[in-house]
C-alpha cells in the first residue's frame, strides 16, 4: 500500500454502530497515511490508572464507587496528551472559554478514538480543540448481525476468526496453539440488535452536531475492503 503525506493537520473522529469496523479503519489509515496517530481515550485513562498520576488516582476513586469518569476527566487527560506532543499550546486549559489554536503541522495529525459518544461531550470537546473530520462509518444491521453470527474467537490471546473471511485453518481450532474456538457471551443476536438500538439511539445528536458544524462525512459499505478505498480518496483529497 503507497503511503501519503499530509499537507495540513487532520484532527478525526470516526464513528460507526459497534462491529462496523472502526479500528479496522483506524489502522489502515495510519498505515497509509504515517502521520496520522491514535489518541484514544481508553488507553488514556488505563495508562494514567496504572501509573497513578493524578489524574489517574482520581480516576480510579470513580471506577472503584462504580460510578462513571466525567467528562472533564477524560477531557483533561486527552488534553494533557496533545500537550505533551505539542500540538496544543502549553497553557492550554479545560476551563479555556475559547479552544486552543492548534498546530497546522501534519505531524500533529489524530484520530481521536472513544470520545465524544454523545452530542453533550462534543460540545465540551469543541470548547478545547477543532476537530476537522467526522467521519460516519456505515454498514447494513443485518450485514454486522451476520458478521457477529460467523465470529469464534481464542478467548486466552484475544484472537479472532471469522468464518466468513478469517477461517481458522482447522475448522474450531486456534491457529496457533490448536486450542478450541469458542463464542464470546455477549455475541448473540438479540444482544446486538439492543446494541445497535443503542447506538442509533447516543449517536444520532452526535452526528446531527458534527453536521450542524460542517465537519461531518458520510461514508457506506458492507464490508471493510469496500469502505477503505472511498476512506483514502477523502483523506487524500482533504489534508494531501
Amino acid at each position: 500500500m503507497a503511503m501519503k503525506d499530509f499537507k495540513r493537520a487532520a484532527r478525526v473522529i470516526l464513528v460507526g454502530a459497534p462491529g462496523v469496523g472502526k479500528g479496522t479503519q483506524a489502522e489502515r489509515l495510519m498505515k497509509r497515511f504515517p502521520q496520522l496517530s491514535s489518541v484514544s481515550s481508553g488507553d488514556l485513562l488505563r495508562n494514567a490508572v496504572r501509573n497513578k498520576t493524578p489524574l489517574g488516582l482520581e480516576a480510579q476513586s470513580h471506577m472503584k464507587s462504580g460510578s462513571l469518569v466525567p467528562d472533564d476527566m477524560i477531557l483533561r487527560l486527552i488534553l494533557s496528551e496533545l500537550k505533551s506532543k505539542s500540538w496544543i499550546p502549553p497553557q492550554s486549559s479545560v476551563s479555556d472559554t475559547s479552544p486552543a489554536l492548534p498546530s497546522s503541522s501534519p505531524t500533529a495529525s489524530f484520530i481521536l478514538d472513544g470520545f465524544p459518544r454523545t452530542s453533550h461531550q462534543a460540545s465540551k470537546l469543541d470548547a478545547l480543540i477543532p476537530i476537522n473530520l467526522v467521519v460516519s462509518l456505515i454498514t447494513p444491521v443485518n450485514i454486522i448481525i451476520g458478521r457477529i453470527a460467523d465470529r469464534w474467537v481464542h478467548a486466552p490471546s484475544g484472537r479472532v476468526y471469522n468464518t466468513s473471511f478469517n477461517k481458522p485453518r482447522v475448522e474450531g481450532k486456534d491457529d496457533v496453539t490448536g486450542e478450541p474456538l469458542t463464542k464470546r457471551e455477549d455475541d448473540g443476536e438479540d444482544t446486538w440488535r439492543a446494541r445497535l438500538k443503542k447506538f442509533e439511539e447516543t449517536s444520532e445528536p452526535l452526528l446531527e452536531h458534527y453536521e450542524r458544524k460542517g465537519v461531518l462525512w458520510k461514508v457506506e459499505g458492507n464490508s471493510s475492503d469496500e469502505i477503505s478505498p472511498k476512506l483514502f480518496g477523502e483523506f487524500e483529497r482533504r489534508f494531501c
